[in-house]
């Protein structure tokens, strides 16, 4: 997987806020997480991944075994559970809160780029990042 520990930053977004209103973030919060530019990197760490997302406003690192479930903490500070699995070049996430809401996040990895669509009730959200 030749995209492991390249850095991507986020180039273009979509339907973001929409996004974080869909999952229940506060408009603080939104506001914050609106006004910065991430960096997304995957690491390897053994037989665990290590994804890192890093900004001015906050840098959130998740360490996970492929197909097997994790508590999780989101950036907004929610206690969710996810499963990561890879199919090729992309990075499922399906995340779970205690109320039953279910977010899916694809990451998409490219040579030159990193697409991220994420899904919340009704409402989608797209980010890409390029290569840094």
């Amino acid at each position: 997987m030749e995209f492991i520990g390249k850095k991507y930053k986020m180039v273009s977004s979509e339907n973001f806020d929409d996004f974080m209103k869909a999952i229940g973030v506060g408009l603080i919060t939104r506001k914050a997480a609106n006004a910065v530019t991430p960096s997304v990197e995957l690491r390897q760490d053994g037989d665990h991944y290590v994804l890192v997302t890093s900004s001015t406003f906050k840098t959130t690192e998740v360490k996970f075994k492929p197909g097997e479930e994790i508590d999780e903490e989101r950036a907004d500070g929610a206690k969710v559970k996810s499963l990561y699995t890879f199919e090729g070049n992309t990075l499922k996430q399906v995340q779970k809160s205690p109320d039953g809401m279910e977010v899916t996040y694809i990451r998409e990895f490219g040579p030159e780029e990193m697409k991220a669509v994420m899904t919340a009730k009704d409402v989608t959200c797209t980010r890409v990042y390029k290569v840094q």
